[in-house]
């Protein structure tokens, strides 16, 4: 199989070749632009020489005796010698030289261009002539009247500023090896750095694997969220924006950042864990219209979980307000079931007195206990089926009655209206009346006596009024605000509004019951306030839902 180039080593030897290309292009523009320096200065170095030699009275004083050469070739030797010259020809207007380095070349031709100093301008060019390619300059000697008399040509072989060039070229390698190992570095250490943050991997399969993981987002059941190490939002899922009810999150590649965590209207309790990046395992947070189970895990490399920096946190949803649907529904069969047990039980105790007595021989006084508990039994039962006429709520308020006759409470009940014409759910009714009992219930218990709950049950048109009141000590008005938070619970400190737990944590059933209230009466779009008689007092206003009835058809 292949192997794929990550992107670090690709970026390395992508900008190691970048490197060497410029440095190749450095080093030789550097070079050509010293070369090219080399010879003008040379060129206005052989202009000066020609033209002082061409302002001396020596020179032009012999260009008009009979033997130029005798006066001239010795000083144009001492001169070449002197300032370090290839060679110093003067001649006369037609190319004749009257000087040369090589004694046989005087009385010969110059080769060369002269044609510009004839005409009384100076000029440098680069020649070839009898020592080899030069460097030269040719400058006229005129007289007073303008007259050219002679000519001046000063030079010095290609092959000496080629030394003198070579001279300069450990500078110019220096140069090119220090941008070369400065550039080196700098690209490993940013090969380094890529290796490090995408994990060896190249763009191929890192494209592979953002498809891979886009399209599981897509597809998994569970709300997925991504926060990075600030506590913003990166990444989400539409789960995630269905159960969170967030905007959909943008499509892949485009612009638009996602929203920020501070402007999502999340439960505090969410938005802090979402925030804080901590471990979370099951978290129980309700929103206004869901249960949600959510877990939480710092996202690290899977090569070194142990001991790597996180590079965010991922958190998982699960919606679970179908399952504590079922849950109150089997609360309230429980209820039920353990109203059974109480009556049973109560039930076995009379009937053994029952017994007890026909073995006395106490026959009419067994007859008259049983007919008077029979008739109480009755009465009990007709006035929970006549106060409220929907039977699955008049069985609740039945286990209600025998759990709180076992606590050693009373239990009233008063109602008036239908509920039956409301047009609520029935799952409703028992989740919002079951947990509001089952928290006075718990509130009276831990009072003093006498132990008292009372529930006021009324249906109109317009709404069902559900009021539950107790003995017990209260809500504390510092924690009116609180006592519907998930995760706050009375249970077990002995007074009502006392004893909080963490919210959001696993909290094992306590904490929950109101704020499921809480949260059904929300969506139901109703109200709950909490105030104070006796003990706490809870009062729930659901407004009734219209039904469409058929219309009547007229057969006349």
């Amino acid at each position: 199989m292949r192997r794929e180039w990550s992107i670090a080593k690709r970026l390395f030897f992508a900008h190691a070749l970048f490197i060497v290309v410029l440095t190749v292009f450095v080093g030789t523009a550097f070079f050509v632009d010293a070369r090219d320096r080399g010879y003008d200065e040379t060129s206005d170095r052989m202009l000066a020489v020609a033209t002082a030699i061409a302002d001396s009275p020596l020179v032009l004083a012999a260009s008009e005796s009979a033997d130029p050469s005798a006066t001239l070739q010795p000083y144009a030797l001492d001169l070449t010698q002197d300032a370090g010259l290839d060679f110093i020809t003067i001649m006369a207007p037609d190319r004749t030289r009257w000087t040369h380095p090589t004694q046989t070349e005087i009385g010969k031709d110059y080769i060369g261009a002269i044609e510009p100093a004839l005409s009384g301008t100076a000029f440098t060019e680069i020649s070839t002539g009898t020592l080899g390619p030069s460097v030269r300059a040719v400058v006229p000697v005129t007289d007073a009247g303008g007259t050219v008399r002679a000519l001046v040509a000063v030079g010095t072989t290609t092959s000496n500023i080629t030394i003198a060039l070579n001279a300069r070229l450990p500078s110019v390698l220096g140069l090119a090896l220090g941008l070369l190992a400065s550039g080196s570095v700098v690209t490993w250490l940013l090969g380094r750095y890529l290796r490090r943050v995408t994990l060896g991997w190249g763009p191929e399969r890192l494209a592979q694997l953002f498809v891979y993981y886009d399209s599981v987002l897509h597809s998994v059941r569970e709300g997925l969220v991504l926060v990075d190490l600030h506590g913003d939002l990166v990444l989400y899922n539409d789960q995630a924006a269905q159960l969170l009810g967030i905007p959909p999150r943008p499509a892949a590649g485009s612009a638009t950042p996602p929203p920020a965590l501070a402007e999502l209207s999340l439960p505090p309790s969410l938005g802090e864990l979402l925030r804080s990046g901590r471990s979370a395992h099951d978290e129980i947070h309700v929103t206004g219209t869901r249960v949600l189970v959510v877990s939480q895990e710092p996202a690290v490399a899977s090569a070194s979980r142990s001991r790597a920096t996180p590079m965010g946190f991922v958190a998982t949803i699960r919606d679970h307000t179908d399952l504590q649907t079922l849950g109150s529904e089997l609360q309230s069969m429980q209820t039920l079931s353990d109203a059974l047990r109480a009556q049973t039980h109560e039930h076995s105790n009379r009937l053994h007195t029952i017994v007890s007595l026909m073995e006395l021989g106490r026959t009419d006084q067994a007859l008259d206990f049983a007919t008077e508990d029979l008739e109480l039994s009755q009465r009990l039962a007709d006035e929970m089926v006549g106060s409220v006429d929907e039977p699955v709520i008049s069985a609740l308020i039945m286990g209600k009655s025998a759990q709180a006759n076992e606590l050693g409470i009373t239990l009233t009940v008063t109602a008036s209206g239908t509920l039956a014409e409301s047009g609520l759910s029935i799952q409703d009714l028992v989740t919002v009346l079951g947990n509001l009992v089952d928290n006075a219930l718990d509130a009276a218990a831990a009072g003093a006596d006498p132990r008292r709950v009372s529930v006021t049950v009324s249906s109109t048109e317009q709404a069902v009024t559900i009021e539950v009141a107790d003995s017990g000590a209260g809500v504390a008005p510092e924690v009116i605000d609180d006592v519907l938070r998930l995760g706050f619970s009375t249970k077990g400190t002995g007074v009502t509004g006392t004893g909080v737990t963490t919210p959001g944590r696993s909290v094992g059933g306590r904490g929950l019951g109101l704020a499921l209230v809480r949260q059904a009466v929300t969506r139901l779009g109703g109200t709950l306030t909490i105030g104070r008689r006796e003990g706490a007092v809870f009062t729930v206003v659901i407004p009734a839902v219209i039904r469409a009835y058929p219309a009547e058809v007229d057969h006349a």
